[in-house]
């Protein structure tokens, strides 16, 4: 079942499935969420983000790292969010391929997808999308592990 537009608030799902908080929370807003299969929503970049804060000053890129993290967030919101998955996490394991096709400046909107590829239990494959204007602008695949919170979390 598909969850469309009007997109889910930011105060919903994301902070409810996800650990992350400001400054690394890199999802803004859910667009499109089919449980179990594929999420769409977006993250909009400025130059008063912290996480890209002093990366290439005079020319405000984006760090690659930061675009895996929000593709990735927005995954583990589409492997977490099932009732089943309380109190867990999911931690990367391995990120078999990505690619960035062009840079992607501080002021761009990032549409991000994640497409479930395998889901089980405690093990599971993404496959992650960055759009800026409909443009397709990186991809990759991570692999994952769910973990209890508990056992990785500061008390």
């Amino acid at each position: 079942m598909a969850i469309p537009s009007p997109s889910l608030s930011l105060n919903d799902l994301i902070l409810r499935v996800l650990p992350h908080r400001y400054p690394f929370l890199l999802v803004d807003r859910i667009t499109e969420f089919v449980p179990g299969t594929r999420i769409r929503g977006f993250k909009n970049f400025s130059a008063m983000d912290e996480a890209a804060r002093g990366h290439f000053p005079e020319s405000p890129l984006v760090p690659s790292g930061i675009l895996i993290e929000a593709v990735t967030q927005l995954g583990a919101i589409l492997v977490l969010e099932r009732p089943e998955m309380a109190g867990k996490l999911a931690v990367i394991l391995q990120i078999p391929s990505a690619k960035l096709l062009r840079p992607i400046r501080l002021d761009e909107r990032v549409e991000l997808e994640a497409e479930a590829v395998k889901l089980k239990p405690v093990l599971g494959e993404l496959r992650g999308r960055l759009y800026t204007g409909g443009e397709l602008v990186g991809e990759g695949q991570m692999r994952f592990a769910i973990a209890n919170a508990k056992d990785l979390l500061p008390e």
